[in-house]
């Protein structure tokens, strides 16, 4: 079986423009090797544009590592199945023989996330938070040492969301991951450590570690004080 290297991420001294515009100069950020870390921000501020560098989508960007992405939109294809959907990766590289090593791990993800009975349903069929959890299940699906995730759980109904972060946080464990949000309790869930976006262009503040291990409860009064403090920083980053 093949070891699965994990790097770290790391930006030093970058320039992010988007558009004519510029959203981060003389830009320094690292994630971790083999942890979670969450980014939050005031919308706008640029956290998508971090995103979209680290996976080397920008102009004059490169991808560091082999890595899966996952956008805000869910981005399924309309005329294929839920499970031809989560196992588009593996049919685009034209290696037959892994999308068959992969589809048992692809049904098994549609089980965790509610949609092991739709695996041939096209999305036009699905709602919005289902279309989220297949697009989820794709990403995972990839089995990457690296995960960029753009507001995964945006689109999901309150309890659903609970139950895919305690999923996201067992799939990714000891992979390096880097997950967007505007929920700071969010991110005191899943991430080993949080960092908050400020200002135009933005600079990135000094990581945030939440006691114990994750999921963490959204009821711990330690964690409703962190959030709370996040609360107040992002409202002064206005």
């Amino acid at each position: 079986m093949a070891v699965l290297v994990v790097p770290s991420l790391s930006v030093r001294d970058a320039r992010i423009a988007f558009g004519g515009y510029l959203v981060a100069d003389r830009l320094f950020f690292e994630a971790p090797a083999g942890q979670t870390t969450c980014l939050l921000g005031r919308s706008g501020v640029g956290k998508t544009s971090l995103l979209r560098h680290l996976a080397g989508l920008l102009p004059g960007t490169t991808r560091a590592a082999p890595l899966a992405y996952m956008a805000q939109q869910d981005r399924l294809l309309p005329w294929l199945g839920v499970l031809d959907n989560v196992l588009l990766g593996y049919r685009l590289r034209g290696d037959e023989a892994a999308r068959r090593a992969a589809e048992p791990r692809a049904r098994a993800l549609l089980a965790e996330v509610g949609l092991g009975g739709r695996l041939n349903a096209l999305p036009r069929t699905l709602s919005g938070g289902m279309r989220q959890r297949a697009a989820l299940a794709r990403t995972l699906c990839e089995d990457r040492p690296v995960i960029l995730m753009d507001e995964p759980f945006a689109q999901l109904d309150a309890v659903t969301r609970l139950d895919l972060q305690d999923l996201a946080v067992r799939l990714l464990a000891g992979r390096t991951a880097v997950l967007v949000t505007h929920d700071p309790l969010e991110a005191l869930r899943v991430g080993h450590e949080v960092r908050v976006l400020h200002g135009s262009p933005f600079t990135v503040g000094p990581a945030i570690v939440p006691p114990g291990p994750m999921p963490r409860d959204p009821a711990d009064p330690v964690l409703l004080a962190l959030q709370a403090r996040l609360i107040r920083d992002l409202r002064g980053a206005a």
